[in-house]
């Protein structure tokens, strides 16, 4: 790896990984060619059985290895965030997510100009193979048009006011701290949860449209059932987002509507699995909303996080 040109703010960029060889070289190349490059990477490995932290630690990279169960989503992130004791600006990034503009983080880093933005999240673009549905998800959740968000937001936009991704987001690390860090308790939805407290204290978010990577899923419809069983679980064990925010259904209908009108115009076959999957994903929420009616057994079945119920956490008191 060449020598790190370092840059100002000072930040590190942090990258859980399990099993990361299949993108390892995307990873490493589009960190390598960004024009502004972190002070340091942090890989916090989950236990790979691949290569992964051999390849990291031969780039330079800082390594922090945990066992699988001990992986959480908001838990291990934080752990990371304190081991960046030294850095102004926390990027966070997911193994897959694919950097090809060497200007990304530039552009990132970009938004903490203003002294009022606590935290940034850029722009997530469908990978070259997605199919319609998983290209217009990620064209519908992330546009073309950069925007602040503050907790005055909250009456235009609801629940989508605090919509935020780890994928490829940025926090100050002051602002981060000062509401308490990412919380270990949530299923899924750390950065959501962060975003809410940092709206209530006062902090703005942008989303960066110009600050691009590529990333999206295909996700099976299963995968999609557990995906919505832990939001879920997530916005019935953390009210207070609902209630404050205002419910996400109403941001459902209008992707719903969003993707029937354009699967219409490009591939209306699809349109019979879109609705079938919009109601799949619909049931699924709605038995994550009611997980304290279902076993343990049944709730590990169900969703994905399984390792948040052997964990046996807590109901978050924290209003």
């Amino acid at each position: 790896m060449a020598p790190l040109r370092h840059s100002k703010p000072i930040f590190s960029l942090i990258v859980p990984t399990c099993n990361a060889m299949g993108h390892w070289a995307a990873l490493r190349s589009g960190i390598e060619m960004q024009s502004v490059v972190p002070n340091q990477v942090i890989i916090i490995d989950s236990c790979s059985t691949d290569r992964t932290v051999e390849c990291a630690r031969s780039a330079g990279f800082d390594v922090m290895e945990i066992q699988r169960e001990e992986f959480n989503h908001g838990g291990t992130r934080q752990r990371a965030a304190e081991a960046a004791s030294g850095a102004s600006i926390l990027l966070y990034m997911t193994q897959d997510a694919i950097l090809n503009d060497p200007d990304a983080f530039k552009k990132m880093l970009g938004a903490f100009d203003d002294p009022t933005i606590g935290a940034a999240f850029g722009r997530q673009l469908p990978i070259q193979t997605a199919n319609p549905m998983e290209a217009h998800a990620r064209n519908f959740n992330y546009p073309a048009t950069s925007r602040v968000r503050s907790f005055e937001c909250r009456y235009e936009l609801g629940f989508k006011s605090i919509f935020f991704s780890n994928s490829f987001g940025a926090y100050r690390r002051a602002a981060l701290m000062s509401v308490g860090g990412f919380p270990d308790d949530v299923i899924f939805g750390e950065d959501t949860v962060v975003t809410a407290r940092l709206h209530r204290a006062g902090w703005k978010t942008a989303y960066v449209a110009e600050a691009c990577v590529q990333h999206s899923h295909r996700y099976s419809i299963a995968e999609e059932f557990q995906r919505y069983f832990d939001i879920g679980v997530l916005h019935g064990r953390e009210r207070w987002l609902i209630e404050q925010f205002g419910a996400a259904n109403g941001e459902g209908k209008r992707f719903v509507s969003s993707e029937l009108r354009y699967l219409l115009r490009n591939n209306a076959f699809l349109i019979p699995m879109a609705v079938f999957r919009s109601a799949t994903k619909y049931l699924a929420y709605q038995l994550g909303l009611r997980e304290k009616q279902l076993g343990l057994w049944l709730k590990c079945q169900l969703g994905k996080n399984k390792s948040y119920w052997l964990q046996s956490p807590k109901e978050s008191q924290r209003h």
